[in-house]
């Protein structure tokens, strides 16, 4: 039965894509791991490989073609035995996928041999049909598997190949079947005037209409369902950049024949990493009905890109070096501004920093990055008169941070005590080398 290739989901906040170019052709044989097209996500641009063997039979959805939802068809694979003429009998389009653990996924995982004779019909399990790649059917036939019993490790649990290769007859009963898809969410309010409506205010004015593209609608969606739904508060702290200004400056001289030059930016990093350790609590993430606390501490920092910005991700700041950091930092930077960051390299941290000090804004609060429980928000460093140890008026740099902190995952006392370790390893800088 011909295979339709439904459009992936390649981010956790992908929900439709551009399909930018296809790399095969109709009447072309693919085997798993072959890439058919280029798609655009609303962060980046990514391969997309074929996870089974067949023929190209038609393509359903031109190069081009923006705004494809995860789950539509894109095109038809054809196995061993099966023509053009066989589409006009594939079923109706899969359905969308929901909470069901057995909807259709893209494209099925193949071999690099051919394949034996046509593929079993679809197997049903309590009258429900187990979705299952053809070369996956055709291999458990061969074996004798009962592919009920076998959990599927493809999109939306499909089994595939290597699911019934490793599989045994005594294979352990499979998990059991997801909950059903919940009912659709009810409507959201109306969060302003609409498209028409305010266009009619700046009737006779001169205008140029610009067109969201796909980070524009998500940064917008994500940001105001975090502003909706999350309970912030703020927590506010000075710290005094002095003595960091001075040791940064004596290290990057040491430094300087390797290349490597810190920036303060990299001090706040792993001063927010190893106060994630101090301070375990606030190494926690929402997850809905539950928190999840995190071990390692793996710190989010924002990059503005053209047209929005990423969360690359540092994982396991607290255990690398400054140097490290630095230079993990700069790279993730360079390919977040060229879009080429892979999902897993800005998905993920249990808290973010967003840095604007460069631009010489001295404070301002952050919106958290759901499901994170915090954000820090830095300023910049300015020279300000304050009154030392000894009660004297001198001058320091002192730079302005704020805590955004989501309410249902730390509490005042708690957030204050993590902001109060920043504030400490960055103004006594030679602890963060212990």
């Amino acid at each position: 039965m011909p295979t339709e290739i439904l459009m992936p989901a390649l981010s956790p906040t992908m929900e439709e894509g551009t399909l930018a170019k296809w790399l095969v052709k109709e009447g072309d044989a693919v085997a798993s791991g072959d890439i058919l097209a280029e798609i655009e996500t609303d962060k980046a641009t990514m391969e997309f490989e074929a996870v089974d063997e067949g023929t190209i039979g038609k393509i359903l959805i031109e190069a081009g073609t923006d705004g494809v939802k995860v789950n539509t068809p894109i095109a038809v694979l054809l196995e061993d035995g099966e023509s053009a003429d066989d589409i006009s009998a594939t079923p109706a389009k899969a359905p969308e996928a929901k909470a069901d653990a057995g909807a259709e996924a893209a494209p099925a995982g193949g071999s690099d041999k051919p394949a034996p004779a046509s593929a079993p019909p679809a197997p049903k399990a309590d009258g429900k049909r187990i979705f299952a790649s053809p070369l996956a059917r055709r291999i458990a036939a061969e074996k004798g598997l009962d592919l009920s019993q076998i959990s599927g490790s493809g999109p939306h649990g499909r089994i595939v190949k290597a699911d019934v290769e490793s599989a045994k007859p005594s294979a352990a009963p499979a998990k059991a079947d997801a909950p059903a898809a919940k009912a659709d969410a009810p409507a959201k309010p109306a969060t302003g005037p609409s498209a028409d409506q305010v266009a009619r205010m700046y009737e006779g004015r001169d205008y140029e209409e610009v067109a969201l593209d796909g980070m524009r609608k998500t940064v917008a969606a994500r940001l105001t369902e975090a502003k909706q739904t999350i309970p912030h508060f703020y927590l506010r702290r000075d710290v005094t950049l002095d003595a960091l200004m001075k040791f940064r400056a004596d290290l990057n001289k040491q430094l300087e024949p390797r290349g490597v030059k810190l920036s303060v930016n990299d001090f706040i990093i792993k001063a927010s990493a190893m106060a994630l350790q101090a301070v375990p609590d606030c190494n926690a993430v929402w997850a809905g009905d539950r928190m999840l606390r995190l071990k390692p501490s793996d710190v989010a920092v924002a990059v503005a890109v053209e047209g929005g910005l990423f969360t690359p991700v540092l994982k396991d700041a607290n255990l690398k070096s400054l140097s490290a950091l630095s230079a993990e930092m700069k790279d993730l930077a360079t390919r977040a501004r060229n879009r080429k960051l892979a999902p897993h390299e800005y998905v993920g941290g249990s808290m973010a920093i967003s840095n604007l000090g460069m631009f010489g804004i001295e404070n301002f609060d952050a919106v958290i990055n759901p499901p994170h429980g915090s954000i820090l928000a830095v300023g910049a460093g300015l020279k300000k008169p304050v009154i030392d140890k000894d009660g004297a008026i001198t001058t320091a740099t002192v730079m302005s941070m704020t805590l955004s902190v989501d309410h249902r995952v730390i509490d005042g006392a708690l957030g204050a005590e993590f902001l109060k370790e920043v504030v400490t390893y960055l103004e006594n800088p030679v602890t963060m080398l212990a």
